[in-house]
């Protein structure tokens, strides 16, 4: 879990050498052996202050302790580390299933800011689009980054809009990058689960640094990553029909099929390169810095298995059914360059940012039936692509007036853009062909094709100002005031918002700090022009039914058809109040309650289907045998929450040194208000809702209330053991009739990590994640006919059983 008083590792040649400029947040770590020392600035620009001293609660994880969890992905390992953070396994379907993302306090995941060394990180081209947890939700993609570029995470867990800009409504993640010129590593991870062994993982991570001259450093890295599926399915009773009747007798091949017909019921394969560097040099008065990343992930979509008997299973192609597969080609980059100084007692910081993801997608095991069976099986299904290019000026300076006084200011510019490209025309094209008089799906079969109609291009221009002061009038008392304007050429329009924020230290072992802040996050511009087709599984009158669902552009006409008006940005309140306790040296605890309230939340719709609907959607010129959703700001919803986190360190004598980390969450949220029906979809009967109990559910109860974290790490000598225990609590999967609802239990889940530094050049390292491969509930509601269902997807510990790995590592 995260820490607040970490022991910090050397940096090499460059340790005293602060990251960037203190206007932005980051980087230099200082530690003295057994104390809080820790060094942060994310939260308070311009202000260096240990971790305990900030106004804020802030949460540090460090490089080393993502390797210890032995997950392949940044976001998994921070679901373990921070308590308020949650990342389910699976999100839902379609590409969410891909997306490495998760939610803090509550909130979305595009409600938190990401920062990479105080720069503003771009987002996903991807989109939460028929998911679950964080239904409609457009995040930043974290495992972009390599994880062995990766210094430290800080973790600001509040509001910080007024500082930070849109997004910022539960908080910040801000990713400090390596600066080591003299050393390196390379170190090698497998593993594979306990149960079936499947779900292998192998991983890859390089890091090297070089000096630049006596005045620079040049930091590397390359990360390697493949994952293999895994799959918790069961085979299909033999009373389930695959093949259709041969004269009203069973088909013959019913008694030799394979009833394993589900294959990716779990985590699905995915391979990934990312590399990125880190670079700077002063020369003297003028300090020019770098860095960047670049990615390229081939991301498996397997589909539902389509039996034979399914009327879309053309028996000249597929005599014994098939599986449909979308395979998501991303590439990913993003690129700074800044020159920082000091003039007339001022520091300066001037920066340019550019950042893309382009998601290309293919599909193959497939066909559209409506072709007949000259169709072809493979298909170019259309690209998405999101670009952001971020332009700053930020000065600050320090003051004595009556104390301490810390004056930031800054302005900022930025150009979003937003493609959608369509498929090759097969992919979508509407045939005519009927399977023995039946009416068959047009499209590619579970990857219909991006048509021309939902194809297109935005963009827009955001300009921004902000005054960021902090003022120690006291040694004791620390009081904080921000404020920021920001301009959007679209319907998003212009927001002001501010914050106050105030520490007290009342005695030497205890302090108290609040925050009152307001915050907005803009909708992003594929919320506003994102289409797409989908297959999703729905209970519809008790029956769990794959849908195929068209989430509809806000301004298309079918959408606005069934009521859909233009998006504005969300509006936040928040409000925190804790303390912070250290009565001796080697011991402390933070408490923080947290308030966020969040007015017009975007969110996409209830799935839309019936009669009523198929009839709009075919007036506009879309298939009638599809069900629609659309984006709306469609609720206001309030957070409340407490946070705790309680350090201790100590000697065991000649046994070695302990270090104890506890964490708690404890987090609620309600739904204030929901948003009208509009007329349109009023006048098509009772039966319609904005946003169904389904959909609350997922935004109110599919979330443990409780997550506590326990870790010790032990050293004796050579030896590192590392155990946690994160007992998630309870859950509630909300379906629209109530009967049909699902309650999972509290579950414990044992993590361990044991190192062995053999020398100072090599280690090596095993353990397992779930060692006593505990899984969810088995009371989901199960399909009989694809043997899947009976785990919850959107479970926190996943649904695979335990996890078992080994780690090579090499420093240089």
């Amino acid at each position: 879990m995260a820490q607040s008083s970490p022991e910090v590792e050397s940096n090499g040649a460059n340790t005293k050498r602060v990251s960037r400029t203190a206007v932005h947040s980051v980087a230099s770590h200082k530690s003295v052996a057994g104390s809080s020392e820790a060094i942060v600035v994310t939260g308070s620009r311009g202000v260096q202050r240990t971790l305990l001293k900030s106004p804020t609660p802030i949460d540090i994880i460090k490089g080393t302790q993502l390797m210890q969890t032995g997950k392949a992905s940044v976001i998994s390992a921070l679901n373990t580390l921070v308590p308020s953070y949650n990342s389910p396994q699976r999100a839902g379907g379609g590409t969410s299933t891909i997306i490495a993302t998760g939610g803090l306090r509550g909130l979305n995941p595009d409600q938190m800011l990401v920062l990479v060394d105080g720069k503003r990180r771009h987002k996903t081209s991807l989109i939460n689009a028929v998911s679950s947890l964080y239904n409609g939700s457009v995040p930043t993609d974290l495992d972009m980054i390599p994880a062995s570029e990766i210094d430290h995470i800080e973790v600001l867990r509040e509001g910080a809009a007024a500082q930070y800009g849109s997004d910022a409504i539960a908080g910040v993640i801000n990713i400090i990058l390596k600066k080591n010129a003299n050393s390196g590593s390379s170190t090698f991870t497998t593993g594979a689960n306990m149960d079936r062994g499947d779900g292998q993982q192998y991983q890859w991570l390089n890091n090297g640094g070089i000096k630049l001259g006596s005045k620079g450093f040049l930091n590397v890295s390359a990360d390697l990553k493949k994952q293999l599926a895994s799959n918790r399915a069961d085979k299909i009773s033999d009373n389930v029909q695959l093949y259709n009747r041969v004269n009203g007798q069973p088909d013959p091949r019913e008694a030799t099929a394979n009833r394993m017909v589900t294959t990716n019921y779990g985590l699905m394969p995915q391979s990934s390169v990312t590399v990125g560097y880190n670079a700077e040099y002063d020369f003297n008065k003028i300090t020019f810095y770098t860095f960047g990343t670049y990615a390229l992930r081939d991301s498996d979509l397997n589909y539902s298995y389509r039996a034979p008997s399914n009327v879309n299973s053309l028996s000249e192609i597929y005599p014994d059914g098939f599986r449909p597969r979308v395979v998501v080609h991303e590439q990913d980059y993003q690129f700074t360059a800044g020159l920082k100084g000091k003039i007339l007692g001022w520091n300066w910081d001037g920066s340019s940012s550019f950042g893309s993801n382009r998601s290309r997608q293919t599909a193959d095991h497939t066909l559209n039936a409506s072709l007949g069976p000259s169709s072809p099986l493979s298909f170019y299904v259309g690209t998405l692509q999101s670009t952001e290019w971020v332009n700053s000026v930020d000065i600050t300076r320090k003051w004595k007036a009556m104390g301490n006084l810390q004056t930031s200011l800054g302005f900022q510019h930025r150009l979003e853009t937003y493609r959608v490209e369509a498929g090759d025309p097969w992919s979508y094209a509407a045939g005519t062909y009927l399977n023995n008089g039946k009416v068959v799906s047009p499209g590619a079969n579970g990857a219909s094709g991006f048509t021309p109609d939902d194809a297109g291009f935005k963009q827009r221009n955001n300009m921004a100002g902000y005054v960021d002061l902090e003022w120690d009038p006291l040694k004791s008392l620390t009081i904080g005031v921000a404020g920021r304007y920001e301009h959007y050429d679209d319907s998003s329009g212009n927001s002001a918002i501010g914050k106050a924020s105030l520490r007290y230290d009342v005695t030497k072992w205890l302090s108290i700090r609040g925050t009152l802040s307001n915050g907005f996050r803009a909708p992003s511009l594929a919320q506003m022009l994102y289409a797409s087709t989908t297959g999703q599984f729905r209970l519809v009158n008790n029956d769990l039914s794959l849908l195929q669902i068209k989430t509809l552009p806000v301004g298309s006409a079918a959408a606005r058809a069934l009521g859909a008006e233009p998006l504005k940005p969300e509006k936040s309140k928040n409000m925190s109040a804790g303390f912070v306790i250290k009565p001796f040296r080697r011991f402390a605890v933070t408490f923080d309650a947290y308030q966020i309230e969040v007015n017009d939340r975007i969110a996409l719709t209830s799935t839309l289907t019936g009669t009523a609907v198929s009839n709009i959607l075919a007036q506009n010129g879309l298939a009638s045998d599809i069900s629609a959703q659309y984006y709306t700001n469609a609720i206001n919803t309030r957070t409340r929450g407490i946070d705790v986190v309680a350090t201790y360190n100590h000697s065991v004598g000649p046994l070695g040194h302990m270090q104890w980390n506890l964490g708690w969450n404890y987090n609620q949220t309600v739904i204030t208000n929901i948003k009208s029906n509009p007329s349109q979809l009023a006048s098509l009967g009772s039966n319609y809702v904005l946003f169904d109990r389904l959909s609350q559910g997922y935004m109110t109860k599919a979330i443990p209330r409780t997550k506590l974290s326990l870790m010790n790490i032990w050293t004796f000598g050579p030896l590192i053991l590392n155990t946690k225990v994160t007992r998630y609590g309870g859950y509630t999967i909300l379906q629209n009739s109530a009967a049909s609802d699902r309650r999972y239990g509290a579950r414990a889940i044992v993590d361990m990590d044991l190192t062995w530094n053999i020398n100072r050049w090599v280690n090596v390292g095993f353990g397992g994640n779930n060692i006593f491969n505990t899984y969810p509930s088995a009371n989901g509601i199960y399909n009989y006919s694809l043997g899947q269902g009976q785990y919850p997807g959107t479970s926190p510990f996943g649904f695979t059983g335990g996890y078992y790995y080994g780690r090579v590592g090499v420093n240089f």
